[in-house]
């Protein structure tokens, strides 16, 4: 049986697309590259103890005492470590990457819930996204973006998107059918439902993919730091190619924090959602 050839074809349709359409990755590059610069200045603007009040007085309000103490002696411990600035890069990586899944991967999953033939092909798709081997995606990227934190987000949103999607589907599909038909009988559009009815009582479920999406793209930031991309992960990945362990342990350490961190405030806001 002759052998299929699929790396041929995959390499001639990158080709395709670098040839035919790299004005408009320039163009995507600038925007990302103009994201996570804006969002790098703003982590760097203020010190550390402004910022880190800041996130203390969020974590307070999620979830009172015990998240804020952790908040505080967390990022008093990453500023001691020496990797504050690196961890605001990281910060900065991980926001933009969300950002960019939920605007992209928010209204999806209402166009999923909304028709089963698209749920039907997307499904495959993110079932695909979800399970390439993150280091896979690297390469397109730097393919086409060059090297650098640009092909570090878009590697990241491939691989985060995917539960933002599946969970907007499935919180509008979990609203109660008594509910959307009675907004119907009182004569509500389709966008009123929408936003009036199925958004809010769905809020809870895709405020969970969203965290999901967090961690995914956190969990991103040693992988992309191999494309050149800024943080915490060129320290965890410079410590991996050349043995030192207390370096690389440092700053996982720090990694574990910010994740830990992202995740009780986004799971709290999502209980305090819940609550009303």
């Amino acid at each position: 049986m002759p052998r299929i050839p699929l790396s041929e074809w995959v390499t001639s349709f990158v080709a395709f697309l670098g040839d035919n359409f790299q004005f408009l990755f320039d163009f995507i590059a600038k925007i990302i590259g103009g994201i996570v610069g804006a969002f790098a200045w703003l982590f760097h603007l203020f010190p550390f103890y402004i910022w880190i009040a800041i996130f203390a007085l969020i974590a307070y309000w999620v979830a009172r005492w015990g998240l804020t103490i952790f908040t505080i002696i967390g990022l008093l411990l990453i500023e001691n470590l020496g990797y504050w600035s690196k961890t605001m890069d990281s910060l900065a990586l991980v926001m933009t990457a969300t950002i960019i899944s939920v605007i992209i991967g928010l209204p999806i999953g209402i166009l999923c819930s909304r028709r089963d033939s698209l749920r039907n092909i997307v499904s495959p798709i993110l079932d695909f996204m979800q399970t390439m081997p993150a280091f896979v995606y690297l390469i397109p990227a730097v393919t086409f973006f060059s090297l650098g934190v640009v092909p570090g987000v878009i590697a990241s949103v491939i691989f985060a998107m995917p539960p933002t999607i599946r969970l907007a589907n499935l919180g509008i599909r979990q609203v109660s059918a008594e509910l959307v038909e009675a907004s119907d009988a009182f004569g509500s559009t389709p966008m009123q439902k929408l936003f009036k009815v199925q958004l809010p009582l769905a809020a809870p479920t895709i405020m969970a993919g969203i965290n999901q999406t967090i961690m995914l793209s956190l969990s991103m930031v040693v992988i992309a730091s191999m494309i050149g991309a800024q943080g915490l992960g060129a320290d965890v990945y410079r410590a991996v190619t050349q043995l030192r362990i207390g370096d690389g342990f440092s700053a996982g350490l720090a990694v574990v924090i910010l994740a830990v961190l992202l995740d009780r405030i986004t799971q709290n806001l999502n209980k305090k959602l819940q609550r009303g």
